[in-house]
């Protein structure tokens, strides 16, 4: 089965994690001076634009597959739990705009038990299932202009002093809407095994 343009984008997405950490590695190195900082903000700004025109396209050319409802959000994790791993290592932070390490565990943290429940279901039901919320969504955009601030703050905070607390504010939320999150999930989660014992036994 030919890819679609959208699963096609979704997977140039993943590809350029690769260049994207590569950046990240050498943003402090004193050879580099702020290239390799300005490297990073274009991929990540670029993959940020790029997760919404495959959604785009997918909806308009109503090319929304399996394939791409794992690829898409699977892409997502992937950029958004580097960057912050890369964010509150020594050779990845930003300057004075440290990534508390509480907010990283929250992030993947997340990542990780929607993960272990996507396992748990799949062998316990045999199938599939994938079912975004709007809070997740929300979760997502948080973290993406969380890392995007941070990664832009020595420009940013030279023109807007308050630019630490705003990023503050941002990462909280970031960390709460994660937490809202995974209880939605896990929610939805044992809502679709109940209905599918309950199916199961009707069946029989």
């Amino acid at each position: 089965m030919k890819l679609s343009w959208a699963n096609r984008i979704t997977i140039l997405r993943i590809l350029l994690i690769i260049p994207f950490i590569s950046c990240m590695l050498k943003i402090n190195d004193a050879e580099f001076g702020n290239v390799m900082r300005y490297i990073a903000i274009f991929i990540f700004l670029f993959m940020a634009i790029s997760d919404a025109v495959d959604g785009y396209i997918a909806r308009r050319n109503r090319q929304i597959t399996r394939l791409g409802a794992f690829l898409d959000p699977t892409a997502d994790k992937l950029l958004i739990t580097s960057a912050c791993l890369l964010l509150i290592s020594q050779r990845g932070s930003v300057g004075d705009f440290p990534l508390p390490s509480t907010v990283v565990v929250l992030i993947i943290g997340k990542d990780v038990i929607l993960t272990i429940g996507f396992v748990i279901l799949y062998f316990m039901t045999s199938k599939i299932y994938t079912a975004p919320v709007f809070v997740g969504k929300v979760a997502t955009t948080l973290q993406s202009s969380m890392v995007a601030g941070i990664l832009l703050g020595p420009e940013f905070s030279s023109f807007l002093t308050g630019w630490i607390w705003f990023l503050r504010v941002l990462w909280w939320s970031a960390a709460g809407t994660a937490i809202l999150a995974t209880l939605i999930y896990i929610r939805n989660g044992i809502r679709y095994y109940e209905q599918y014992e309950h199916d199961v036994g009707h069946e029989k």
